[in-house]
C-alpha cells in the first residue's frame, strides 16, 4: 500500500497517525530522501529502510500518538558502528534526518438543513480540512447542480438525503461530530434536538433560531422529552457570534462558521 493510500485509510477510519519521511541523507543510507513510512497505533505502512532508524522512528511516532498536542519534529541518526543504538547497529556510513509529522483525526461537522443559510455555511466550511456531512429531507435541495458550488472542496463532503427521519443520521455520524440544526421545518428541528441529546459521542450541538423558538423548544425538551436542564444546556442557541447581527444568509453563515472554528480552537487547548 502506498503512503498516500495509508493516510487515506487512517482518515477513513478516523484514526490518528504519524507520517515519517526521510528528510535528508548524507553519505550512504538504506533509503533515499523522500522515503516515507506511515505509523498508526497498531500498524505501519511503507518503510524508511528498516533497522534501528525505522524502529526508533516508529517508537517515537507512537509516543507522539499518545501525546495531547503532538508537534512535528526532526530526528538525526548517524549510521556507523560507533553509535550506541536501541535496535541494533547500522553502519552504512552516512547520516539521516527523519521528519515526523502527526496526522490528527480531522474534525467532522454535520449540517441538518441545506437551505439558504445551510448552503452558504457549507461553502465556507468546505474550505476547511474536515469531514462535512450535509443532511436534508428535500431531494431538490441536494441536487448535483445546486451543490456544484462545493466541487472544489478541501473538505470531504458526504450528502445524506433523508426523506422521513433525518435524526436517524445522527447514529451514523463519526464520534465527536459537531451538529448544526437549521432545517426548514421547526418540527424537524425539534425532533433533531431531542435525538441529538439522546445520541452519545457527539460534539457541540447548535440550533439556529430566535429566543421565542428556543423557549418553546426548551419547554418541550423538558416536559415531553424528559431532559434535565444540564442536558438541554448542551444545545447552543442562537449560534454564531453575538456581535454580528446581519440577517443575510451569507452573513449568518460567516458568523456561524467563525463561532464553530473558535470552538475547534478551544477543543485543541
Amino acid at each position: 500500500m502506498t503512503w498516500v493510500a495509508a493516510v487515506a485509510r487512517l482518515r477513513a477510519r478516523r484514526e490518528a497517525g504519524v507520517l515519517v519521511t526521510v528528510a535528508t541523507v548524507r553519505g550512504h543510507a538504506p533509503r533515499e530522501a523522500g522515503a516515507k513510512l506511515v505509523v498508526g497505533r497498531s500498524e505501519t505502512w511503507g518503510s524508511i529502510g528498516g533497522g534501528n532508524v525505522e524502529a526508533v522512528a516508529i517508537d517515537r511516532a507512537r509516543e507522539l500518538l499518545a501525546a495531547a498536542k503532538p508537534e512535528p519534529e526532526l530526528m538525526d541518526f548517524a549510521l556507523n558502528d560507533k553509535v550506541t543504538n536501541q535496535h541494533g547497529v547500522q553502519c552504512c556510513g552516512g547520516t539521516v534526518q527523519v521528519l515526523l509529522e502527526p496526522l490528527p483525526v480531522v474534525k467532522a461537522v454535520a449540517i441538518f438543513g441545506v437551505g439558504h443559510v445551510g448552503l452558504e455555511l457549507a461553502r465556507i466550511l468546505a474550505r476547511q480540512d474536515l469531514d462535512l456531512h450535509l443532511i436534508d429531507s428535500r431531494s431538490d435541495i441536494l441536487t448535483e447542480e445546486r451543490l456544484g458550488v462545493l466541487s472544489d472542496s478541501v473538505a470531504q463532503v458526504h450528502v445524506h438525503h433523508t426523506p422521513l427521519l433525518p435524526e436517524e443520521v445522527l447514529e451514523d455520524l463519526p464520534p465527536g461530530t459537531h451538529v448544526l440544526i437549521m432545517t426548514h421545518d421547526h418540527a424537524e428541528d425539534a425532533a433533531l434536538c431531542d435525538a441529538a441529546l439522546r445520541t452519545d459521542r457527539l460534539g457541540s450541538i447548535g440550533l439556529i433560531g430566535s429566543s421565542a423558538k428556543w423557549a418553546r423548544f426548551r419547554k418541550r425538551l423538558s416536559t415531553e422529552g424528559g431532559h434535565d436542564d444540564a442536558t438541554i444546556d448542551r444545545i447552543k442557541t442562537p449560534i454564531g457570534l453575538s456581535d454580528i447581527s446581519g440577517k443575510e444568509p451569507a452573513t449568518i453563515a460567516v458568523s456561524v462558521a467563525a463561532d464553530l472554528l473558535r470552538t475547534f480552537e478551544t477543543e485543541g487547548r
